[in-house]
């Protein structure tokens, strides 16, 4: 009975994750005009947004590295959320997976990107996020905040309407950010989530514990048809038939209406036995 409600949760949930979605809309975007920006959150979202509430956590991370310091107080929220749901932060709760997420409903024909394409978000975590910084400091033309394209429409973008309506002088990007940004906004129409899927060092890191987070995806072979409408229903191009918990997966629960996956959570009685 216990695991049927679960599985109903899923099913709900997965109907309503865009107005979910809305809803931390507004804790993100400076509620009231409310700022703590020394204070991290959980969702990749530019600090140098005029409406940013948080700071963003690879943006400390970036930071800490280019200091030689540890990000303690960053690191135990990316363990205490992470621990808890995984990867459900960038499905349910990232402005920026929004945005890709809105832009996917366009009628365009939608390309599924391959499996190894996952891997390039560790490279850029590596990389861009604690090498460069680490080695070279932040100004390195390849420091993640210098060609981030969050930081370029969050950021940039609005500080510069805001100086050309100001009658100011307008500094363009250079031409790496504006490619990027350029790239980007082609590519999330025809590709779903193109930044999570590629190269979003934060999905990268939270994917990491959907093996191991207190909520996660149960496969239930014993149900399974081989339909393959789990497969179909995945914005990710992750098979969770084989692999309900793969680090690619977002959490977004659409592969829930498929009775063969369900929610579990390490708490139910005989362990979790959940399918990696």
């Amino acid at each position: 009975m216990a695991k049927q409600r679960l599985r109903s949760a899923g099913l709900f949930a997965a109907r309503w994750r865009a107005w979910i979605q809305t809803g931390f809309l507004f804790v993100w975007l400076a509620p009231l005009g409310l700022r703590f920006h020394s204070f991290c959150g959980p969702v990749f979202h530019c600090y140098s947004c005029p409406l940013a509430a948080f700071a963003c956590p690879i943006g400390i991370m970036a930071g800490a590295a280019s200091l030689h310091m540890i990000p303690f107080a960053l690191i135990g929220t990316l363990l205490v959320v992470g621990g808890l749901v995984g990867a459900a932060v960038c499905g349910w709760m990232c402005p920026f997976g929004f945005l890709q997420d809105l832009a996917s409903r366009v009628p365009t024909r939608k390309f599924t990107l391959p499996a190894w394409s996952g891997h390039l978000r560790y490279v850029v975590l590596a990389g861009l996020v604690l090498a460069i910084p680490f080695f070279f400091g932040e100004s390195h033309p390849l420091y993640i905040c210098s060609v981030c394209p969050a930081g370029a429409l969050e950021g940039s973008a609005p500080n510069l309407v805001k100086t050309a309506v100001a009658g100011g002088p307008v500094i363009w990007p250079n031409a790496l950010k504006i490619g990027i940004v350029a790239a980007f906004l082609g590519a999330m129409f025809f590709v779903s989530r193109p930044w999570c899927t590629l190269l979003c060092p934060l999905g990268a890191i939270y994917g990491l514990f959907n093996r191991a987070s207190v909520f996660f995806l149960r496969f239930l072979p014993e149900k399974c048809t081989n339909c393959g409408l789990c497969r179909k229903l995945c914005p990710m191009g992750v098979k969770p038939d084989e692999r309900a918990n793969d680090p690619r997966c977002m959490r977004c629960l659409e592969c829930t209406r498929c009775e063969a996956l369900t929610v579990g959570n390490a708490f139910e009685g005989g362990g979790d036995k959940r399918e990696v």
